[in-house]
Order: structure tokens, then C-alpha cells, then sequence
């Protein structure tokens, strides 16, 4: 009988499995928002329970196993130290973001609330009127009459010396691995920040100034990448042997290369200050474990970029954002078909998601997964997390859709 698991692999190395896999929140743009999910659960006909509020950022649910199996889901995640394969009732506490949402978060003392209601998390703000947290100017502020600021690679290199793995969190990071690979024939998506690589067009300053540090000052950025290279292979080197049988796909990085309707920077850029890093990282990663997917999350109109993520030793590829710029879903799997998995890309999340009707989104889900399927090559969610305005009705349909492809 084919497993989830056997069934991710296939469509991973382009073997068309017995029907195209599922993945609800195997990461952190492949979710729910937790105020959409006890309505889903409601929906499916299942017993009510609080939801485990796994990234208090953008406020995502960690999905219970009765939903994944009621959604014909095949990917279970391993999130810093918490999974769904499980019950950790040790790691959850109650929290009710002040009445909104009764829920489990890790930290309850994280959280203060404002006369107004709303809520603050480190520098970040929920009003209420919103469904996540959110810093001033996304946190990323900009003067341009100033010096463009750059960090101090010295204070770089020392806070990589600090955040470099050590014996006990390798074998605490292990263990769990192994528990969550015994209790489940589901695919293990790892998203463990250890194996998680800081090199992106939108670090260090952000998207508006690290691409300009990039066009000015190159050198500098050079030397930046070097020094994060060497940290994200100093822990590989020590974690990935310990957990390359228990885990099938890493997600490797986060990385917005694109706007709605173009790059970031250009593919310039990313060939001469990304691409060697990556293909050296890359490298030392196969060489340790290569049945270990590689999982590049990069959202955007970014499809002008596909082959250079394939140069840079990628296995997969999300979230498929293809209602960005001028290119079709066609283009895209045919650009990526038989070089690198896409994942995602189910239905236009932007338009056709919250906008049309439920036979809207069977429509588009039936046409966009039978084209993506062709050849393996895809495992289908939405193009990034289901937010908390969407009717459980939609869920439903497009997981009921693509599982009959």
C-alpha cells in the first residue's frame, strides 16, 4: 500500500504517485490561519478543541491529525521544537488573544494587552481589527537621506558563534525527529530554525535596503554571505547525520525574490552574490544526506529566476505564486517539469480563494493540479497560508478537488 510518505517522495522525484499529495502547514506558507480553523474544524464535523497557535506572527494553527486525515493530507511538520505527529501537552498553555480567540500558544507572558485591545508581542502590534501581528513600517524603515546601514560583521560572526549548535540541543533536535519518524507514515517536513539558511534579498536591513547594499556595495555583501555560509555548513555538518533518516524534506530558506509583478533585484544579482553560497550549501547537503529534499521558499513574480534556483542545488520549490507577473501556471511547470518539484500553486489565492464562489475554486483547483501533476513534480496547497477571512466551504472544496486528480 502506498504511504503518504512514499506518496510526497514520488511526486518529489518526479514519479506520478497514486493521486497527487496534500500539504496543510508542513511550513509556515503552507497554513491556517487560527481564526479560520475552528470553523474548518466545525465544518469537517469534528469534535471542537482550542488551536495550537504554532507561529504567533502571522497567527497560523498547527493542523490535528483528524483534520489532515480528513483533508487527505501526506506532510506532518516539525516546527522549533513542536510537531502535529504528537500531542505536546507540555509545550502548549492556554491563551485568548484578550476574548478573540480562545487558544494554545508556548508563551502566554509573551503577550500585553493595550487599553484599545490591542495586543503586542515584542515590537509587534495586533489591533483589533487585525488577524496578525505586525511591526511599524513591517519593521523595515527607510531614510534615504541617511547612509544606507550595514551590520557589523564582526557582531555577525559572534552571533553565529552563539547560535551554532551544540551537543545537547543536536540531540534534543534528534530525538524528536526519530519520535515524530516512529508515530507517523506521513512525509517529515523539518522546519527547525538550526537548518534554516539567513541568506536572502530581503535580510539585514530589508527589501529596501539589502538589494541596494547588493547593487552598491558588493564586496560587503560577499563577505556577509561567507561568514553565514560557514555557520549554516558548521551545522549541517553536526545536525544533518544525525536526523537524515528520520526527515524527508528541509525547509531550507525563506526568501522573497519577488513583488507582484517583478524581481526584487535582478537575476544578475542573485547569480553573482547568492548563487555560489547556495551551490555550496547545497552541495555539502547532498553529499550528507541526498535523499533529503531541499525546500526554497521564495514568493513573487519570480518565475525569471527558476533556473537559477535549480543551478543552486534547490529540490523544491513554493509557494508557485504564478497569479504574480505575466506568467501562466503552464509556464511555470513547464519551466520547472522534470528539474524541480513545485509546491503549491493550487488556486489563486488573491483572486479566486477569497473572491469567488466554492465552484470557483473547484474550477480553478481541478484545472491548475491536473496541468501541475503531469510528469510528479508537485505536491498541492494553496499559494501561501489560507487566512482567516476564507469560508471552510473553499477548504474543503479545494483539498476534496485536488485529491480526486
Amino acid at each position: 500500500m502506498t504511504t503518504s510518505r512514499d506518496r510526497v517522495l514520488q511526486a518529489l522525484n518526479f514519479t506520478v504517485p497514486d493521486r497527487v499529495p496534500r500539504d496543510l502547514a508542513g511550513m509556515r506558507s503552507t497554513g491556517i490561519s487560527a481564526f479560520a480553523y475552528p470553523s474548518l474544524v466545525a465544518a469537517l464535523g469534528l469534535p471542537p478543541r482550542l488551536p495550537r497557535v504554532e507561529d504567533t506572527g502571522q497567527m497560523l494553527a498547527l493542523p490535528d491529525l483528524d483534520v489532515l486525515d480528513a483533508l487527505g493530507c501526506d506532510v506532518i511538520t516539525i516546527a522549533d521544537g513542536t510537531t502535529n505527529a504528537f500531542d505536546q501537552p507540555e509545550v502548549w498553555h492556554p491563551y485568548d488573544f484578550n476574548g478573540r480567540l480562545p487558544a494554545l500558544v508556548r508563551n502566554p507572558a509573551a503577550f500585553t494587552t493595550e487599553p484599545d485591545g490591542t495586543i503586542l508581542q515584542d515590537s509587534r502590534r495586533m489591533p483589533p481589527s487585525s488577524f496578525v501581528f505586525d511591526d511599524l513600517h513591517g519593521g523595515q524603515p527607510l531614510d534615504l537621506s541617511a547612509n544606507l546601514p550595514k551590520p557589523d560583521l564582526a557582531a555577525v560572526r559572534r552571533n553565529f558563534a552563539v547560535r551554532e549548535l551544540r551537543d545537547e540541543r543536536i540531540v534534543a533536535i534528534r530525538e524528536l525527529c526519530r519520535r515524530v519518524r516512529e508515530s507517523t507514515d506521513r512525509a517529515v517536513m523539518f522546519n527547525d530554525g538550526a537548518l534554516q539558511v539567513p541568506i536572502g534579498i530581503g535580510n539585514y536591513g530589508g527589501l529596501a535596503i539589502f538589494p541596494m547594499l547588493c547593487v552598491l556595495e558588493p564586496d560587503f555583501v560577499a563577505e556577509l554571505h561567507a561568514i553565514i555560509t560557514d555557520y549554516v555548513l558548521r551545522n549541517v555538518r553536526a545536525l544533518l547525520p544525525e536526523i537524515r533518516e528520520y526527515v524527508d524534506v528541509v525547509m531550507f530558506a525563506a526568501d522573497d525574490w519577488g513583488t507582484q509583478r517583478n524581481l526584487i533585484a535582478s537575476p544578475q544579482v542573485f547569480r553573482t552574490l547568492f548563487l555560489p553560497y547556495w551551490q555550496q550549501i547545497n552541495t555539502e547537503f547532498h553529499a550528507i544526506a541526498p535523499q533529503v529534499k531541499r525546500f526554497l521558499h521564495s514568493c513573487g513574480a519570480i518565475y525569471d529566476l527558476i533556473d537559477l534556483v535549480i543551478d543552486a542545488g534547490f529540490d523544491v520549490l513554493n509557494p508557485v505564486q504564478w497569479s504574480a507577473g505575466k506568467h501562466s501556471y503552464q509556464e511555470w511547470k513547464d519551466k520547472a517539469r522534470g528539474r524541480i518539484a513545485l509546491w503549491g500553486g493550487g488556486v489563486n489565492a488573491q483572486a479566486t480563494l477569497p473572491l469567488g464562489s466554492v465552484a470557483d475554486v473547484e474550477r480553478e483547483v481541478a484545472e491548475v493540479v491536473t496541468y501541475m501533476a503531469q510528469d510528479g513534480g508537485y505536491v498541492f496547497c494553496n499559494i501561501h497560508n489560507i487566512l482567516a477571512e476564507i469560508a471552510p466551504e473553499k477548504v474543503i472544496a479545494m483539498y476534496r478537488v485536488a485529491g480526486a486528480q
